[in-house]
């Protein structure tokens, strides 16, 4: 089991560490899916870029599973039988460099899917076999009140956003740009937080 050292990371190493991790780890299964961790990322980018969104949203989507490879617990498995608690492994790393919206879409993009299981039911009968195993570990469907409170984030339409991005990112049949097209833009993100003109 992989334990990562965070500490001596700063805003000038942190792409160059996140670009480390795609390359030594990318290759990894993803949650039983017909993509690996890498590609299951990267294609939820490339969905959020053809959209023209934001390169906040972009970043966010691109970046949103990224505790699997720095969580200290390990990754998901099909075996397992408790959640690993993967998103907040990843805001933690992304915390000190990254804008709100960022680490907002990563810690609480398992609530999202939780939130739209509550709220649409057809979303819930559109997740895979896998993703419905994640789910039923991370607690099951919001319940009412958990709903009204999550209700209350003002970037909630944008947490609901990468979380239909996430679930797009599953494709086996689709190529997409390696990290490295990417790795300019997340800089450019983490750089506007720096100066103070990301939010």
């Amino acid at each position: 089991m992989e334990k990562t050292e965070h500490s001596n990371l700063s805003p000038d190493t942190i792409v160059a560490f996140i670009g480390d991790i795609f390359e030594r780890r990318g290759g990894e299964e993803y949650l039983g899916e017909p993509v690996t961790m890498a590609e299951h990322m990267l294609q939820g980018a490339h969905f959020a870029e053809s959209a023209n969104e934001p390169e906040a949203i972009i970043v966010a989507t691109l970046l949103h599973d990224i505790g699997h490879f720095t969580s200290e617990f390990g990754t998901f498995s099909m075996d397992d039988t408790d959640d690993r608690l993967h998103e907040e492994a990843g805001a933690k790393v992304l915390e000190p460099f990254f804008p709100r919206l960022v680490v907002d879409c990563v810690r609480h993009h398992v609530a999202a899917k939780r939130y739209l299981c509550a709220t649409r039911p057809e979303y819930f009968n559109r997740l895979s076999k896998a993703s419905v195993h994640s789910l039923n570990l991370q607690g099951g469907p919001m319940s009412a009140d958990e709903v009204d409170e999550f209700e209350k984030y003002a970037n909630l339409a944008d947490l609901i956003k990468v979380r239909h991005y996430d679930d797009a990112g599953k494709r086996a049949d689709l190529t997409t740009k390696p990290f490295s097209y990417y790795a300019p833009m997340v800089q450019n993100v983490v750089d506007a937080h720096r100066g103070g003109t990301a939010k």
